[in-house]
């Protein structure tokens, strides 16, 4: 029975990696129809009697603005180009901070943040963490670290209801996401840590101070060379079609 019931597990187990694999290569090319959060803020919002519009119109990588993509790296994640996945340097001091006391702290990049969002519920847990690796893993494996990027603009949550820099763009200043200018854009990426608390139209002084960090971090990365660094990044000897 215990072997039967082993050869069970792992035959799900292949199955499953198997299936996710396979959507996370779809979405490569497929723009995500919606993503687990959204549907988590539906939930969340059915349960306490309340009607939530979700807002979300898919814009492609050109039509994305480059104060845009610079803003949230500059916020969120500075070593993106560089790393796979997983900051590693980030994830230690984070275990660090947190261990002496201080508020808790996180250590997520892009990446992460996109396999949460898009496949993953919310909240701590071992499985959630592992489920978490095991999306990064099969994302920064398939896709290009422009998909990843493009990917990210259009899911991540900028209000309530409001998902993806097309939407936020309309609610927060009244303009298409092309048309977003360098202090809009660094506005939009200094609520990152909580859009539902934060608002980037009508920011408080931290979050325009913030803002005005990012922009400063922006320039001294390189702004449109570091974009120019996004480019697929593989092992030596991996078929170029991915």
């Amino acid at each position: 029975m215990f072997r039967s019931l082993t050869r069970r597990l792992l035959k799900l187990l292949l199955w499953f990696m198997l299936a996710s694999a396979a959507l996370v290569l779809v979405l490569r090319w497929v723009p995500p129809p919606g993503t687990a959060l959204m549907i988590e803020r539906k939930i969340e919002a059915w349960h306490d009697g309340k009607s939530l519009e979700l807002k979300r119109q898919w814009r492609p990588w050109n039509e994305l603005p480059d104060d845009l993509k610079m803003a949230v790296i500059a916020g969120e994640d500075q070593k993106f180009a560089e790393h796979w996945g997983f900051d590693i340097g980030a994830i230690q001091a984070a275990l660090v901070h947190n261990q002496n006391g201080g508020s808790l702290r996180g250590a997520s990049t892009l990446s992460q943040q996109v396999a949460k969002n898009l496949f993953l519920w919310s909240g701590r847990s071992w499985l959630r963490k592992g489920l978490e690796a095991w999306f990064t893993a099969l994302i920064e494996l398939l896709w290009s670290k422009e998909r990843i990027l493009e990917v990210y603009l259009n899911s991540v949550e900028w209000g309530d209801g409001i998902f993806g820099a097309e939407a936020a763009a309309r609610y927060h200043f009244g303009v298409g996401a092309p048309y977003l200018n360098n202090r809009q854009a660094s506005q939009l990426a200094a609520v990152l840590p909580n859009p539902l608390r934060w608002s980037a139209g009508r920011p408080n002084g931290y979050i325009a101070r913030k803002a005005s960090w990012i922009r400063q971090q922006m320039r001294q990365l390189g702004g449109r060379h570091y974009l120019d660094q996004l480019e697929s990044r593989r092992p030596d000897g991996w078929p170029r079609w991915l």
